[in-house]
C-alpha cells in the first residue's frame, strides 16, 4: 500500500466518520465512504488501550499487508477507516486477514474471487 493511499489528515477522518457507514466484528470496525476516485484510501486507528507501541505497530502492519493482498478485490471507489479493537492484539497475521475479510464482506465492499 502506497503512502499516497493512506488517510492522514484529521479533517478526512472526521468526514468519513460523519458521512460514512460503519461495519464491525469483534476485532475491527470499518467505516466506508463512497468517493469518485480511481483507487481506495485507508486510514488506520489503533488506540493506546489496545497495547504498547510494538503491539499497535504490528497490528497496523498486518492491516496494511492485508489491504495490499486484497487490493484487487476491494472496491476502489471508497475510502476506508479501520479501527482495531482490543481482541486484535492477540491475533497473528492470518487471523487478522481472515477477520478483516469477514468485516469487509459484511460491508459488501469485497468482490468474490474469480
Amino acid at each position: 500500500m502506497n503512502k499516497n493511499q493512506r488517510i492522514k489528515k484529521n479533517l478526512e477522518f472526521q468526514t468519513i466518520f460523519k458521512k460514512g457507514k460503519s461495519y464491525a466484528n469483534r476485532q475491527f470496525v470499518v467505516y466506508c465512504l463512497e468517493k469518485e476516485q480511481i483507487n481506495f484510501h485507508v486510514g488506520l486507528s489503533v488506540s493506546k488501550k489496545v497495547g504498547n507501541a510494538v503491539v499497535r505497530n504490528r497490528i497496523k502492519r498486518y492491516i496494511r499487508q492485508t489491504f495490499l493482498e486484497l487490493k484487487d478485490q476491494v472496491s476502489p471507489t471508497k475510502d476506508y477507516i479501520i479501527i482495531a479493537r482490543n481482541p486484535a492484539a492477540k491475533l497473528d497475521f492470518h487471523e487478522t486477514k481472515k477477520s478483516l475479510e469477514h468485516v469487509l464482506k459484511i460491508a459488501m465492499v469485497i468482490k468474490k474471487k474469480s
